[in-house]
């Protein structure tokens, strides 16, 4: 009997522990499994952290990210030693900037967005000449990187933190560009004329490393190529390789094939430049004289002709001139599996809509353009692939490019930025007054009129 009443007791005693248990858990913390990472995230230590907003498996939300019609605003907090710490690694570098051997440190952030933070985000500096002349210069509006779990092994409970859906951004800082509008507007272009690109949204940023927070003023938000664009562009959904080229080897010319200036950005692990190195070898391959029909249908083997002869054309209407033709640089090139051809894709558009600084922009008959340059020399010389060419021409200025249609685009995002562009202050911003910008804006619209008629007197 004394038994039997010991084992009733103990049972008690187990069954009121449990329930006792289950109630003080669900009192003080919420814990959400993300089944992907196979972590719990505790909602306590992280209350705004939420499947949908944070989670890896949340659907991308172009809609939220790149809003197009407002300006998004992002707040930052970053520790004043870890801000020290960017600071003292860029002065240090600083003759390195333009080297591809460079990669400014990462340190961990606060980031807000509508009144929901997410932790422990990854920023750095990033830009080679821009940051470089923009940091010599004293002024505090430079680019930064934004990678939302670069911080996960020292935060194992964030593994794999998203924004909505997005694990790496970048905020440009319209470097030297007083409509703050270039970026934007060339990317848009490349897309609504079939070329693949970035999304872009216009934003302003308030960064806290100390002393409160410090408006930097306007930016553009544009997504990564090697994460999301590629995922959402090609048809293979980003299993291929991509190449993001700077240097000697961008070019392409005879004599410059180079792996270490060829840069993957996916499939690192794997050794395997054959892609790059048929195109290099094909496009300087005697066959292009001795035997034309074969030498085009190698290249169209390993290449999408056709598709860099559209962007050849856009590029060269809108007078984007820091890019290849002048510059060994801002292109990368993506194998679509479903293909097997390299795909060109624009990069870094905020010198474009101009005539050129330390060079001009390409004429449209490409006459000045040497054999240094031969996925442009080399196909221009061929009459179909120029006739293909000249057809885009016409295509991108009445159906992309026309200028009335530029004319609505720039007021619209000149009465969206005006007043943020007008607030920015001495010392984070490239614009001398407030009338700078409001001349810049006018001036985008006249190149639009310019560029329309060269291109009709150019076909005529």
């Amino acid at each position: 009997m004394k038994t039997h009443y010991l084992y009733l007791f103990l049972l008690l005693i187990s069954l009121s522990f449990s329930c006792r248990t289950d109630e003080d858990v669900s009192d003080e913390t919420e814990v959400v499994e993300d089944e992907d990472a196979d972590v719990v995230v505790d909602t306590e230590e992280y209350p705004d952290w939420t499947e949908a907003t944070h989670g890896d498996d949340a659907d991308l939300d172009y809609s939220v990210v790149f809003a197009q019609d407002t300006v998004l605003r992002f707040d930052i907090v970053i520790d004043s030693d870890d801000w020290s710490d960017m600071r003292s690694d860029l002065s240090s570098n600083y003759s390195n900037i333009t080297s591809s051997d460079y990669t400014p440190v990462w340190v961990p952030c606060s980031f807000t967005f509508d009144s929901t933070e997410w932790y422990h985000v990854g920023i750095r500096y990033k830009g080679n000449s821009s940051l470089q002349t923009a940091y010599a210069a004293g002024n505090g509006k430079l680019s930064f990187k934004l990678d939302f779990d670069e911080f996960e092994d020292d935060y194992p409970s964030l593994k794999n933190q998203r924004f909505y859906g997005f694990k790496q951004l970048n905020l440009n800082n319209n470097y030297d560009d007083e409509s703050l509008m270039r970026e934007k507007v060339a990317a848009d272009l490349f897309r609504d004329f079939g070329v693949p690109a970035s999304q872009t949204t216009f934003c302003v940023i308030y960064i806290d490393h100390g002393n409160g927070p410090q408006y930097f003023g306007v930016y553009t938000l544009v997504e990564e190529v090697d994460d999301t664009v590629i995922e959402t562009q090609f048809d293979d959904g980003g299993s291929g390789n991509l190449y993001k080229p700077d240097g000697d080897a961008a070019s392409f010319a005879n004599g410059t094939y180079d792996t270490d200036e060829l840069e993957k950005k996916t499939n690192e692990d794997e050794n395997d430049y054959s892609d790059v190195k048929s195109l290099y070898t094909i496009i300087n391959s005697s066959d292009r004289t001795n035997d034309t029909e074969q030498w085009k249908s190698d290249l169209e083997g390993v290449f999408d002709v056709d598709h860099f002869l559209k962007w050849l054309a856009a590029n060269t209407v809108i007078q984007n001139w820091d890019t290849y033709g002048n510059m060994t640089h801002n292109y990368f090139l993506y194998n679509d599996s479903t293909t097997n051809q390299l795909t060109w894709i624009p990069w870094d558009n905020n010198e474009a809509f101009q005539s050129g600084k330390q060079s001009s922009a390409l004429s449209f008959s490409m006459n000045e353009v040497s054999s240094s340059w031969p996925l442009i020399k080399y196909l221009i010389n061929i009459d179909e692939y120029e006739e293909i060419y000249e057809g885009y021409l016409y295509q991108f200025v009445n159906e992309v490019f026309a200028s009335s249609e530029m004319s609505t685009t720039y007021s619209s995002y000149y009465n969206l930025l005006k007043d943020y562009a007008y607030a920015e202050e001495s010392g984070y911003t490239y614009l001398e007054s407030d009338s700078d910008f409001d001349s810049a804006v006018s001036t985008l619209k006249s190149h639009a009129k310019t560029r329309n008629s060269a291109v009709t007197s150019y076909l005529n």
